[in-house]
């Protein structure tokens, strides 16, 4: 694949800005969130521009995502001064790809031309279903009929790839509901649709279902919704080039496949993480505390770790893997060719063995029975790295 070959690219630099305002806590999620206010947006972007100067930008940008959060909250004159802080970095008028997550009720006209004429070419929408229900249980803020309305003026504003987020195994949710919402994304044509399994992480709102047993977890039915989704989107004209992410020819992801392939990015924003100059850190969760720091002149990033070329490597297999081209194994053992390789090539073995991996030559692919237990595999060459398992990977796959 033509954007996985540029990934490749060892010079490929991203960045990611981690724009922290939502107007309210969806049940599922665990990402730094604060309301927003005119104040806090203006010192976001104010710190933003300032923690940026701080970086040493030794190259042009390749590709620019802003995630969140709900960056869609920024009014347009906002957007606008959030994206002069890009532009001022090298690269950042032009790069390859520029994407921008955006929730359906936040979609308007004056923000789309906003962001059209900054640059942007990506719009990812977290439509995650179409069933008001399924909405509803998720703490979701927009309705079936904004999710079509936001897409509508998506594609009339003319941005070069559109991507549709959907989530699936979520509570109460059928199987015959999920295909129907597999379908009903197909029929607006998307250029990239992302699935994703619904996590129960800790600190949310379904943690606490969970946990008082109000829902339940159900591995059997989440992997017949992994194989049906790869079954109809692939049928329908999409590509599986990652476990979770489907696209039209030439529509991958390029920032995402940049960080999979362990190059480098610059995180912007209060818990933004980077992996850049050989070190890996998450800046820190907290809005005032990340601007009081960049304000004195400083990064906020804690949780720092140099990047030997043995994280490297076993991170290279823990996501390559992930990808359904695989990984080629001779780069990776020239990056570490003191791990415990024997230790890595017998798991790669039983894998082959128990019809979970192939592997041609050099290059080793998760088959369909390893896609749906990639987790677990990763997990099991974090313990061939000797790496405790639980030990956090790259902070910024998201």
């Amino acid at each position: 694949m033509e954007e996985q070959a540029k990934a490749e690219d060892a010079g490929a630099l991203g960045l990611y800005v981690h724009v922290p305002f939502c107007a309210s806590t969806c049940d599922f999620c665990a990402f730094y969130q604060v309301k927003p206010t005119a104040d806090t947006i203006r010192g976001f972007i104010q710190c933003a521009r300032a923690e940026s100067a701080l970086v040493g930008w030794e190259r042009p940008l390749s590709t620019v995502f802003w995630g969140g959060g709900t960056p869609g909250l920024l009014s347009p004159r906002d957007l606008g001064r959030l994206a002069e802080v890009v532009h001022a970095i090298p690269g950042g008028a032009s790069p390859a790809e520029w994407t921008v997550e955006l929730a359906p009720a936040s979609v308007t006209d004056a923000r789309l031309g906003v962001l059209k004429a900054a640059g942007v070419t990506r719009i990812s929408l977290g439509v995650q279903s179409f069933r008001p229900a399924l909405l509803e249980a998720l703490g979701r803020a927009h309705t079936r009929d904004q999710a079509y309305r936001a897409y509508e003026r998506v594609r009339s504003a003319g941005f070069a790839s559109v991507n549709l987020d959907l989530m699936f195994a979520l509570p109460g949710q059928s199987e015959s509901e999920w295909e129907d919402d597999i379908d009903e994304a197909v029929s607006l044509a998307p250029d990239h649709i992302s699935t994703y399994c619904l996590t129960f992480e800790e600190d949310t709102a379904l943690w606490v279902k969970l946990s008082q047993g109000r829902v339940r977890l159900d591995p059997e039915n989440e992997a017949r919704m992994y194989e049906r989704t790869w079954e109809r989107l692939g049928a329908a004209g999409y590509a599986q080039y990652e476990v979770s992410n489907f696209a039209r020819e030439g529509h991958a992801c390029a920032h995402n496949l940049n960080t999979w392939m362990m190059c480098e990015w610059v995180g912007l924003g209060p818990s933004a993480a980077s992996q850049h100059r050989g070190r890996r850190g998450s800046n820190v969760a907290d809005l005032g505390l990340w601007a009081e720091r960049v304000g004195r002149g400083l990064r906020a990033t804690e949780d720092v770790c140099e990047l030997t070329q043995a994280l490297l490597a076993e991170d290279a297999l823990v996501f390559g893997l992930r990808m359904n081209a695989g990984v080629d194994l001779v780069p990776v053992k020239a990056r570490c060719p003191d791990a415990q390789w024997a230790r890595v090539e017998a798991l790669v073995g039983r894998l082959v063995e128990e019809g979970m991996a192939r592997q041609d030559g050099s290059r080793v692919r998760l088959l369909p029975k390893g896609r749906l237990l990639a987790d677990s595999v990763g997990s099991e060459i974090m313990v061939a790295f000797d790496r405790p398992v639980g030990a956090a990977a790259s902070p910024a796959l998201r």
